[in-house]
């Protein structure tokens, strides 16, 4: 699962810092999608704290007593991957869990968490330091691994320590060759700097890419990556709007459609650094006031935070200036948050549409129109309307037709400002909002509320959205869910530029 070959393609070079250590800058004046780097992983595994899953293809295991093993180790492998011998599982640790006679055993009843597998992709990342040890001496050993910030955390130290480094050195017996500074290294490292990405078949993951992981962060990115699983997991960046030379690289390492204090939180526990980006400084998020609340004592104000990434800062409002606590406000918003996690736990049905209506009209006079809370209940109705029962496509009045353009168009306006370019969320977006629009078009033609011009008008209007849709997401690998919408929007996009042909001769 690892390649000398690891970037074919390489338009970056690395710079270094006191705040951000070593980064990557972009060579050359560089337009928006332009592929900056090709790059293989070091290593592919399953994710921490998971179930159990098949080490070959991360096929949860199936809910039954009966339990798929390697036949050669008895560790977890569905038959699938058993006889396939490519099989990551049967290339790495199947041989040293033979040797060792390092047992799998099965999880109590009702348990959902393996903590035996969380050795797996520490393992194989020393298994290939062992078989490619250049490359993990010029690209993997310099990673940040924050063990001095990992170590505040003693309960999942102690957990990683036991399940992973005592785990490799004791019962499966590696400690002639990996020392537990070594292993708790290689953990620090995956913590910090691996990405998570999807099987062909949808399964997540974890991947050690060890020269794109050295991106710098920002809340507004310039950079997408596409994870490749039909080309061994190669990972492709590319610049999600013009780029000049020698610019910093930056991704975002955390949810982008999540509000300061949250994504915050995110980067100090889990990259054990604070964010200064202009976004994270701005207490307007860039004047979308995507964490503000309305502000009580005046009809026109909204509170935002007077210092965004201070954990106690006090929010006060743009217009009177009235004051509240970090203390109040995270109460009101842990409130609200535990009503959309109730109806995002719903099952996916009319209910659940109905209920995230309530919630976002419920709210209305507490958040910001744009709050990130308002904007994941629209994401959520966007998918829900003409999927779920009683609000399928067909069965939409033009007034649900227009709503759902509606929130199409609140999310992009924020996705505009955050994934500015080619952003696969804005792809998907532009998607869902071409359909309200191809039919509300169609249906004022209909009911002569349009004439054949306007009809033409709006359609090719639709046409945009699709074409840019499909420009960001043929860069898709063709088996993930990006890619397969891809090939819906180019037949769409096909059977309604020959529509709007067919107008064009009748207006002729």
């Amino acid at each position: 699962m690892t390649s000398p070959t690891s970037r074919p393609v390489n338009r970056t070079s690395v710079q270094w810092s006191a705040v951000c250590g070593r980064y990557l800058v972009a060579q050359e004046s560089t337009p928006a999608r332009s592929l900056l780097i090709e790059e293989l992983p070091f290593a592919i595994g399953p994710k921490c704290n998971g179930p159990v899953v098949c080490l070959g293809c991360c096929r949860p295991a199936p809910a039954t007593d009966v339990e798929e093993l390697c036949v050669l180790c008895g560790w977890p492998l569905c038959e699938e991957c058993s006889e396939n011998e490519d099989s990551p599982h049967l290339q790495l640790e199947c041989r040293e869990f033979q040797i060792s006679g390092a047992r799998f055993y099965r999880l109590p009843s009702g348990s959902s968490y393996c903590p035996q597998l969380d050795c797996i992709l520490p393992l194989r990342v020393l298994l290939a330091k062992e078989a490619n040890p250049k490359r993990w001496e010029v690209e993997v050993a310099p990673m940040e691994h924050h063990e001095s910030e990992r170590r505040l955390n003693e309960d999942v130290w102690h957990a990683d320590l036991v399940n992973i480094a005592q785990y490799l050195r004791g019962p499966c017996k590696l400690a002639s060759r990996f020392s537990e500074e070594l292993i708790m290294q290689v953990v620090g490292v995956l913590e910090v700097n691996a990405f998570e990405a999807r099987t062909a078949r949808g399964y997540p993951l974890r991947c050690l890419y060890p020269y794109t992981g050295i991106l710098a962060h920002s809340c507004v990115p310039n950079t997408a990556r596409s994870i490749y699983p039909s080309e061994g997991f190669k990972i492709r960046l590319r610049a999600m709007v013009d780029l000049d030379d020698g610019q910093p690289l930056h991704h975002s390492y955390t949810y982008t459609l999540d509000g300061t204090a949250q994504r915050q939180t995110h980067l100090r526990e889990g990259k054990f650094f604070t964010c200064n980006c202009e976004r994270c400084l701005d207490p307007t998020e860039l004047q979308t006031h995507f964490s503000s609340l309305k502000c009580g004592q005046c009809a026109e104000g909204f509170l935002a935070p007077k210092q965004p990434t201070e954990v106690d800062t006090s929010w006060n409002c743009c217009s009177c200036g009235a004051s509240s606590s970090n203390v109040d406000v995270e109460t009101t918003i842990k409130s609200i948050q535990s009503e959309v996690s109730g109806v995002q736990a719903l099952e996916m049905g009319p209910h659940r549409l109905e209920e995230a209506e309530r919630l976002l009209r419920k709210y209305k006079s507490l958040l910001h129109p744009l709050h990130f809370i308002a904007t994941g209940l629209r994401q959520l109705l966007i998918e829900m309307y003409g999927r779920v029962q009683r609000y399928e496509m067909v069965q939409l009045s033009d007034d649900l037709l227009e709503r759902k353009a509606e929130l199409c168009r609140q999310v992009l306006s924020v996705l505009n400002k955050f994934e500015p370019g080619l952003s696969r969320s804005r792809a998907m977006n532009l998607y869902e909002l071409h359909v309200p629009l191809v039919l509300l078009a169609k249906s004022g033609f209909i009911a002569s509320k349009l004439n054949g011009g306007e009809l033409r008008a709006r359609l090719v209007d639709a046409i945009d959205l699709l074409k840019e849709c499909v420009e960001i997401l043929h860069y898709e690998d063709k088996c993930s869910q990006e890619g397969v919408l891809c090939e819906v929007a180019k037949q769409a996009l096909r059977q309604l530029t020959l529509s709007v042909e067919g107008l064009g001769s009748e207006l002729d």
